[in-house]
């Protein structure tokens, strides 16, 4: 019978929540391949290959960007090594107090129990168009 990593992916939106960085490099494959969505503020380094490349480079970016940022996971549906999770985006932009709040879709595969890849889609227009208040605002 099949592993069931919803659980896996549950506890990665939880170790994202608190800030639990261990936890969330714990459930990471070490060659882990995460693809931001196109036109994504952060799909410039996409994919991230490697814990380091996604905690530092991805995550890392997104909290600095971002104030009080989260990803509320909806659905979490699974099968086999695959698992597909619906949620939000929250959070305000940092350099204008903008709010986000954006749909997403993340579709993740498993090695050995552990997150391998990661596709994430989402409104990347209600990220663009809260980044350009600030553009509006000092022109």
């Amino acid at each position: 019978m099949p592993h069931d990593h919803t659980q896996t992916v549950r506890s990665f939106y939880e170790a994202l929540a608190r800030r639990d960085a261990s936890r969330f490099v714990e459930l990471l494959d070490p060659q882990i391949e995460w693809a931001s969505a196109e036109s994504f503020l952060y799909a410039d380094q996409s994919p991230y290959v490697g814990v380091d490349a996604v905690f530092k480079h991805l995550f890392g970016r997104v909290f600095g960007d971002w104030d009080d940022f989260a990803m509320s996971p909806g659905e979490i549906l699974g099968g086999g090594e695959i698992v597909i999770a619906n949620g939000r985006f929250a959070g305000k932009f940092k350099e204008n107090g903008a709010s986000i709040d954006a749909q997403f879709v993340q579709v993740f595969q498993f090695k050995d129990g552990k997150i391998a890849k990661c596709q994430v889609y989402t409104d990347t227009a209600r990220f663009k168009e809260a980044i350009a208040q600030i553009r509006s605002a000092t022109v």
